[in-house]
Formats: C-alpha cells, sequence, structure tokens
C-alpha cells in the first residue's frame, strides 16, 4: 500500500526539510538571494522545504538593489518587481538601463569610467541583459559581455544554458565556447565527488583525475548527458563538442571572481589549445549537423 501525499510530505518534512531550517536557526521567516542566478529548480526546492527564498537583483552602484521578490510578489525564475523610487527600461540591444536615487554618482577620480556607465539622461548601464513582463516582474538572461556571437551572427546566451548543464549530477562547472565560431562547445568541470563514485562501481581504474577525464567510458557518461540536453535546445544552442577538465577554476588562477563568476576571457586564453581542438575541422560537424536535422 502506498503513502499518500500528505504522508509522504510529512515523511520528507521530519527527515529533510526539518533538519534544514534547523540548521538555520528554526526561525527563518525568509531568505534573501543575490549575487549569482538562483535556479528555479533550487528555487523550488527550498519553497517546497517550507522556506521563503526571495530572489533579487542590484549592484553596488545601485546602493545595491534594484529589483525584489517579496512574499506578496514573487514570482520564480524573475529576480522580482522594481522597487519603489527606481525606473528602469530596457534598452535596444536588451540591457538593463536604471535611474533613481540610488544610482551613484560617480567612480573616484575615474570620469571617463563614469562617463561610460551613466549616459546624459542619468540611466545607469548594468551591463546586465533582461526584460521586463508584463506584471512587472524583471527577468535576468545574462551578462551582456558574455553574450555569444556564432559566425553566423547569431546570439547566444550562455548562463541559462549553463545553468541547465549544472542540473547534471555529473557536471560542475561548464562554460560553453562558441564567439565567432559556426557552433557551441563547452569546457566541462566534473561533479568529481558524483562521478568517481560511480566509476568506481563501474569498475573504471584511474590513479588521477586526469585519467578519469581521459577514460572513454567517462566521456560517453558526458555525452549522454549533452545529448539529453541538445534534444530540447534550438540547432544554434545545441553544444557539438565538450572537453573535460581535471580540475575546477580558482580564484588563486584569476579564472573566477571572489563571488565565483567564471572570467570568459581568462578561460578562453589559458584553454586555448584545448578550446582549438574542439573546434578541428568544424566544417565536416556542421555538415554532420546538418544531415541529423
Amino acid at each position: 500500500m502506498q503513502a499518500g501525499p500528505k504522508i509522504r510530505s510529512a515523511i520528507a518534512d521530519k527527515l529533510v526539510f526539518h533538519k534544514i531550517k534547523e540548521r538555520l536557526g528554526g526561525h527563518v521567516r525568509f531568505v534573501l538571494s543575490g549575487g549569482a542566478p538562483l535556479s528555479p529548480e533550487l528555487a523550488a526546492f527550498f519553497i517546497g522545504a517550507g522556506l521563503e527564498i526571495l530572489e533579487g537583483y542590484g549592484l553596488t552602484e545601485t546602493s545595491p538593489v534594484i529589483a525584489l521578490n517579496t512574499p506578496s510578489a514573487r514570482r520564480i525564475g524573475t529576480v522580482g518587481k522594481i522597487i519603489p523610487g527606481v525606473e528602469v527600461k530596457i534598452a535596444p540591444d536588451g540591457e538593463i538601463l536604471a535611474r533613481g536615487p540610488n544610482i551613484m554618482k560617480g567612480y573616484w577620480n575615474n570620469p571617463e569610467a563614469t562617463a561610460q556607465a551613466i549616459d546624459p539622461d542619468g540611466w545607469f548601464h548594468t551591463g546586465d541583459i533582461g526584460e521586463v513582463d508584463k506584471e512587472g516582474f524583471l527577468k535576468i538572461t545574462d551578462r551582456k559581455k558574455d553574450i555569444i556571437i556564432n559566425a553566423y551572427g547569431k546570439n547566444i546566451a550562455p548562463q541559462p544554458l549553463e545553468a541547465l548543464l549544472k542540473s547534471s549530477p555529473y557536471i560542475g562547472t561548464p562554460v560553453l565556447i562558441g564567439d565567432k565560431r559556426k557552433y557551441v562547445a563547452a569546457l566541462i568541470v566534473p561533479n568529481f565527488e558524483k562521478l568517481e563514485r560511480d566509476a568506481s562501481t563501474m569498475g573504471i581504474a584511474f590513479k588521477s583525475r586526469d585519467d578519469l577525464v581521459a577514460n572513454d567510458r567517462v566521456k560517453a557518461i558526458f555525452q549522454n548527458e549533452i545529448d539529453r540536453f541538445n534534444r530540447n535546445l534550438d540547432r544554434q544552442e545545441k553544444i557539438r563538442r565538450f572537453a573535460l577538465l581535471p580540475r575546477d577554476f580558482t580564484i588563486e588562477n584569476d579564472e573566477i571572481t571572489p563571488s565565483l563568476k567564471v572570467k570568459r576571457r581568462v578561460i578562453d586564453k589559458k584553454y586555448k589549445d584545448i578550446i582549438d581542438q574542439l573546434y578541428v575541422d568544424d566544417g565536416a560537424e556542421e555538415e554532420r549537423e546538418a544531415k541529423r536535422a
């Protein structure tokens, strides 16, 4: 006899959700999220656990809030509605512009940088790409400087795709490549805790992580994951090739920022040889994809 929804919910609360709330003190009313995108799946998990998680958005230059979800006005997948007293508009290229009393006066002793950030009408250029829906909720889609423009002039936002890849239990940190290229490829740092455990169960012998990522059976695991995601992606978004890296990106190596954002230009230069290999014989790859389409 199967347990009903109420019983399963009570069991989940007792075994998992209650422990999470206790770790947060036991009396938390809500949690604010910012600094990096919050995946809808993670937001839904916390809400299901009885923890009100509210995502917001802003920059240091905006003191620092522009938009925020609230208990009375929340939409998962957005950063909420614009806060009172602040104006937001979307530029023709999709960039989010903000104006209001929260905007900084300028960068200290740097009038050139100030003029680049704040236009003559007082609009601060955030550098983020986004949209405002009919109900006034703001959604961030990517960083302007991170947008991939492929060899055919198509714009591809990498962050939503990378967030999708991270939903795989095998993928730790993905970085999409493809600017001025014929197709999208990916550098992938595996979730080694999961991969090493499963590799041992599968009888895959390895002495180091270098051995592990070079193993054909391991590559097949990731190819299956990529194929699974590709089925729901547009043609220009499909990930055609990938490379597995034996270590994660670090702040010490100047590969990520203190807020754990990948420095794409640094990655492009540091891993140039690996990236170039992903595009060897790219014309043949395009021809194969055309036949599959």
